[in-house]
C-alpha cells in the first residue's frame, strides 16, 4: 500500500480526529479512504445520470418518464463503471 502525506488546516484536522474518536473510523487513513470511495461512487452515479440524460436527448422521443426504469439503468451503468 502506498503512503500519501497531506496537510490540513487545524479545523479540518480537528474534524477528522472527532470522526475517529466517534468510533466510526480507526484512524485518519480509514477516514480518507472512506471519503475517496464515496467520491468515486458519486462520480459513477453522476456519469450514469449524464449518460442517461444524453441518451434521452439523443433519442428524440418524448413522453412519460418511467423513473423505475431510469433508476434501474443508472444502477446498472454505475455497476459497470465500478467494475472497470
Amino acid at each position: 500500500m502506498a503512503t500519501m502525506n497531506i496537510s490540513l488546516p487545524d479545523p479540518m484536522r480537528d474534524w477528522v480526529e472527532q470522526q475517529i474518536q466517534g468510533g466510526r473510523y480507526s484512524n485518519n487513513s480509514d477516514y480518507v479512504r472512506d471519503l475517496i470511495r464515496r467520491d468515486q461512487e458519486l462520480r459513477d452515479k453522476t456519469l450514469a445520470l449524464q449518460q442517461a440524460i444524453t441518451k434521452g436527448l439523443e433519442s428524440g422521443l418524448d413522453g412519460k418518464l418511467d423513473m423505475d426504469e431510469i433508476k434501474r439503468l443508472a444502477r446498472a451503468q454505475a455497476q459497470l463503471n465500478s467494475d472497470s
